[in-house]
Formats: C-alpha cells, structure tokens, sequence
C-alpha cells in the first residue's frame, strides 16, 4: 500500500483495498440489468433484418451502431448478473413490455414482412419507441441504483439512445 509522500509502502492487509470500495447492487440495479439484456435482445433482432430489407445506407448505418453499442452492453449486464450469482434472462422475453417500448410479435411480423421504404419507416418507428423505452429505464437505474458499473452503463444508455432518437426522427422525416 502507498504512504503518504515520501513514506515508505506497506503491505495491505487481507481484504484490504486501495481506492474506493465498490458500492453494493442494490434491487434497483439488478431490475435494470434483467430489463435491459432482453430489450437489447430485442433491438438486435430487430437490426438483424435491415440489410436484407432496406436500400438505404442511413438504415444501414443506424443498425450498424445499434449492433455495436448493445452486443458489448448486453455481455457486460450478463457477466455482471452472473458475478451476482444470478442467472442472465434468456430471449427477448420482457416483463415490461408496456411502459418500455418492445415491439409486439405482431409489430416484429410486420416488420419481417415490410421491404423497401415501407420496411424503413416502420423500423424507424419501432426502433424510436424502443430507444425512448430504453432511456426510461436508464433514468429510473439512474434515479434508484447505487452499482457504478450498471450507472455508468445507464449513462450511455441514456446518452447514446437519447442521440439515436433524434437520428431517427429526422431520418423518418426524410423519409416522407
């Protein structure tokens, strides 16, 4: 362990930390992480149909970027969770569904069926919904959870989505 300047080291004891102790999950922190990995699921079998079914590169782009950000996020919530001794949600089944912005099996047949500028648009919209639901619960893990890791990971959520949002609006304005 560090002295203080010009004081020489010692050796920790055990158990002992250098730094800040981690905060402990608290409930609020746990929720966040089980809603948050099937809702990424869900995007990402959402983005998993845009290159077969749009021609256009801003689309393209977008599900690029979603793909990107969420894969590592959702490997992070799940080693997390598993740190817990809890075991990570399978699927994109989510107990939320209403207030967080999942796209029904209807709205995902829909979209697997759409081509084309049609397909576009209502990608776009689900995809909004999804993201404004995902910054919800970004702002409610902010609001109650106490984990740095999971707080951290709200914050880009929330950040991330929030700009996302606003890509697409304006690429669905474009659209019509």
């Amino acid at each position: 362990m560090p002295g203080s300047p010009g004081a020489p080291a010692r050796t920790a004891t055990p158990g002992e930390r250098v730094g800040k102790t981690p905060s402990q999950a608290v409930a609020a922190d746990v929720r966040f992480a089980e809603g948050m990995i099937p809702h990424h699921r869900q995007a990402l079998e959402m983005t998993s149909l845009v290159e077969a079914r749009t021609t256009t590169e801003t689309v393209r782009a977008l599900a690029r970027r979603i793909t990107a950000a969420q894969t590592p996020e959702i490997k992070a919530m799940t080693g997390w969770l598993t740190g817990l001794g809890r075991t990570p949600p399978a699927g994109h089944a989510h107990t939320h569904a209403a207030g967080y912005g999942m796209a029904t099996e209807e709205e995902l047949a829909a979209l697997r069926a759409a081509r084309g500028k049609a397909f576009d648009r209502l990608f776009l919209r689900l995809m909004t919904r999804h993201h404004e639901g995902a910054v919800k619960m970004a702002g409610e893990q902010l609001a109650n959870g106490r984990d740095q890791r999971m707080r951290l990971l709200a914050r880009d959520v929330h950040t991330g989505q929030g700009i996302e949002i606003d890509r697409m609006r304006q690429t669905l304005e474009s659209l019509s």
